[in-house]
């Protein structure tokens, strides 16, 4: 397919740059940089990670910071 492109500057020289050093046609460093973006973001928009959580088996009053500090830490904590 055949169309026109209009890049920023810094996008373009740094595809010519790629072109040069590799010694590739223009126009493969383009697809390649597409296709690698596209991937990309379709990595990114995978499915998101889910957490199963399961009960410890010890509640936690919140509330109570210092009863919580004196749990976690027994009761010479200061």
């Amino acid at each position: 397919m055949r169309t026109t492109l209009t890049l920023d500057d810094d996008v373009a020289a740094g595809l010519q740059r790629a072109a040069r050093v590799t010694g590739r046609p223009f126009r493969a460093i383009v697809n390649d940089a597409l296709r690698a973006g596209l991937e990309a973001r379709e990595a990114r928009t995978a499915a998101p990670y889910k957490v199963t959580p399961f009960d410890l088996g010890a509640t936690v009053e919140l509330d109570d910071i210092w009863g919580l500090i004196e749990r976690l830490e027994g009761p010479l904590h200061r």
